[in-house]
């Protein structure tokens, strides 16, 4: 069993109400958008950290992350991609990913926009953890937590918390 939590779009920005999260993971993933390698290095301080740097990230984070991730967990294949779009609108590069390699979970981040879809197309469930940072057009912080047992994606729970509130670790 693997505890994840999945966040994107931190802009710079880790604070209590991410750290509290890390700490109860087994594994973070990040979807991009990190901002500051002190973000990175600040979660890698506690727990293994899965990230692809995204769009507005500077050379030493795209030197310490790449653009695309491919890698297993508990048996699921997890592909993360920080611009890829979601199911019905996905970019060529996604397409072939999802063709070719078939993950069973592609994460992307990028729109600040939370989504969970299943894409029956394509046999995979998309995850898209909105934005954890406050850097945006968002309302609303989020990230999400799941567990990975036995091949299968459990319990799965959409951590929120209004943009304003913002505690410095």
């Amino acid at each position: 069993m693997c505890k994840i939590l999945l966040l994107s779009d931190t802009h710079s920005q880790i604070d209590d109400s991410i750290m509290k999260y890390v700490m109860q993971a087994d594994q973070v993933w990040h979807a991009g958008d990190i901002g500051d390698i002190k973000v990175a290095n600040m979660i890698q301080k506690y727990k293994p950290l899965y990230a692809v740097h995204g769009n507005i990230d500077d050379q030493q984070v795209r030197q310490e992350f790449g653009g695309e991730l491919f890698f297993e967990c508990q048996g699921v294949k997890v592909f993360i991609i920080h611009i890829g779009g979601y199911p019905g609108k996905y970019n060529q590069r996604v397409k072939e990913v999802l063709s070719v390699q078939k993950p069973d979970i592609y994460i992307c981040g990028h729109s600040h926009i939370l989504k969970v879809q299943y894409d029956k197309q394509y046999d995979v469930l998309h995850l898209n953890p909105g934005a954890a940072g406050i850097s945006g057009f968002h309302q609303v912080r989020t990230m999400l937590r799941f567990t990975i047992e036995d091949k299968k994606i459990k319990d799965l729970d959409i951590i929120e918390w209004p943009k304003n509130k913002k505690t410095e670790q």
